[in-house]
């Protein structure tokens, strides 16, 4: 990533559902753009299609204190080397450290945002990803997620992202030390609403099993 100022983690971070005193922490971080250095709009679908996640996970994490929070991006783009929206994650984990402390972490990210959740999942709380259609270049590094649980879900039918690029990022995540899973899903493409509960279930079961696994 460029050198570039990093976002005010205050401003990174919106907390949807959590106890006061995490044991630890889901942090959703949506879909955008290759390119865009407008601000989101007001009415941001790729937001909106991550609160059903956001409340699946309330729902089964119920009698537990885990926290449950999406990142904000400044930019709707990832925007080349500028890196945007994985600047706004490591934002948002650092603002979940400023003010819960050092509670382990799973990101969940869609598209840009899976792309995101993985460029930053060598963050010390990080404990593993669930990636949902993720965007995964074939020159993406892996070295830092050694260590990681991944899992990568993808419908091979999406035209938006390519589903061989996620098995091509799961195999060399693992031949760098990652704990990584493919996980084919049979419909939904890109947008995850075809089959939508079975890509909320199986979210949630994940990133919840992997926040209660043996740390990294």
């Amino acid at each position: 990533m460029s050198a570039r100022p990093r976002p005010t983690p205050s401003r990174a971070l919106l907390v949807r559902y959590g106890a006061e005193a995490p044991s630890g922490a889901v942090l959703l971080l949506h879909g955008g753009r290759a390119d865009g250095l407008e601000a989101p709009p007001s009415l941001n679908l790729p937001a909106l299609r991550m609160r059903p996640f956001a409340e699946a996970v309330r729902r089964a994490a119920r009698g537990r204190s885990v926290l449950v929070a999406e990142g904000r991006y400044r930019h709707r783009g990832w925007n080349g080397e500028r890196a945007d929206a994985a600047r706004d994650a490591e934002a948002a984990l650092a603002a979940l450290r400023d003010r819960f402390g050092a509670v382990p972490v799973v990101l969940v990210g869609h598209s840009m945002g899976g792309r995101a959740a993985l460029a930053v999942a060598g963050d010390p709380a990080v404990r593993g990803v669930v990636a949902l259609a993720p965007w995964c270049p074939p020159d993406e590094p892996v070295a830092h997620l050694a260590g990681r649980r991944l899992h990568l879900l993808h419908d091979e039918a999406d035209r938006v992202t390519e589903a061989k690029d996620s098995w091509a990022f799961v195999t060399r995540a693992r031949m760098a030390g990652a704990d990584a899973t493919g996980i084919p899903m049979p419909t939904g493409g890109h947008a995850m609403l075809r089959g939508a509960r079975l890509w909320h279930r199986r979210a949630t079961e994940l990133a919840l099993g992997t926040l209660a696994a043996t740390p990294v």
